[in-house]
């Protein structure tokens, strides 16, 4: 038989059908490749605080009970707690995991981003046939895998994890600004905006900072600091740096070129999103 005559075997095409936000999964339910879980973070972009990674698996059917769920970047501050309290009442399965700031310099971003992905999903009592992450591939996990572009959007078990990551991570805020008041953590989150960029020059950083951002090193440096812990970016070639009157390191095993947008020493990692973005 020649190859040509040998029809390619394909599995049939799955049905994507209904709202919008909750056909991939259903279309994977159908299939029997569930439970489908999504997973998503808060708090990659900021230069203070944890970063929160949460896994959620919804019950199939549920989109008439969570008509408010969608990405939690679109949600009103009142609108997020309500369709909190939603999911965490009618979520099958749902895992939370918070990284410190010690660990997201000790590491860089990038890498206790995955890392964390990882944990929450592992986390999850219920074992997911499926998982579903917002924007970047993810290995290591222990399910076959999708990554989907603006997945907190377009899928609602990624959009419910975006919301339990971001009341989570903002709670978290909250209760840094009443132990570093001048900050002000309950209104920016720890992102780097123009009060916080202001704030961080008076007042130097404080514990909840992260060192390995470039804009909280520079100004650590700037002050005579050192840094509280280990940090992916060396003090010594950011001092380097800064003596050239440059903010890229000199080389070494423990150093990677950084931006001044606030970003991490590691962004420039494949699968990395750049910049310090308010999520």
């Amino acid at each position: 038989m020649s190859a040509s005559s040998v029809s390619v075997l394909r599995p049939p095409r799955a049905v994507i059908r209904g709202d919008t936000a909750w056909a991939l999964q259903s279309a994977l339910d159908r299939r029997g490749l569930g439970p489908v879980a999504g997973v998503d973070e808060a708090g990659r972009g900021a230069c203070a605080g944890p970063l929160v990674v949460a896994a959620c698996v919804l019950r199939p059917g549920d989109a008439s009970r969570l008509t408010e769920l969608t990405d939690s970047k679109l949600l009103t501050p009142l609108a997020r707690d309500r369709v909190y309290e939603q999911i965490m009442r009618r979520a099958l399965d749902h895992s939370i995991v918070v990284v410190p700031p010690a660990e997201v310099d000790a590491h860089g971003i990038h890498v206790t981003n995955i890392e964390g992905m990882r944990r929450a999903v592992a986390g999850l009592s219920v074992r997911p046939g499926y998982v579903l992450i917002d924007g970047f591939r993810v290995p290591g996990l222990p399910a076959p895998s999708v990554p989907v572009v603006k997945g907190d959007r377009a899928v609602a078990c990624v959009a419910a994890a975006s919301v339990l990551a971001k009341v989570t991570r903002d709670r978290i805020m909250a209760g840094l600004h009443s132990e570093y008041p001048v900050y002000g953590f309950d209104v920016h989150k720890g992102y780097t905006t123009a009060e916080h960029r202001a704030a961080l020059a008076e007042h130097g950083p404080c514990e909840a900072h992260r060192w390995s951002f470039t804009n909280v090193a520079s100004v650590g440096v700037a002050r005579g600091m050192r840094p509280p812990r280990r940090v992916l970016l060396s003090f010594a070639a950011l001092q380097a740096g800064t003596a050239a009157g440059t903010h890229a390191p000199a080389a070494g095993a423990d150093t990677a070129v950084v931006s001044e947008n606030g970003a991490s020493a590691d962004d420039g990692l494949q699968g990395a999103r750049g910049g310090a973005r308010v999520s």
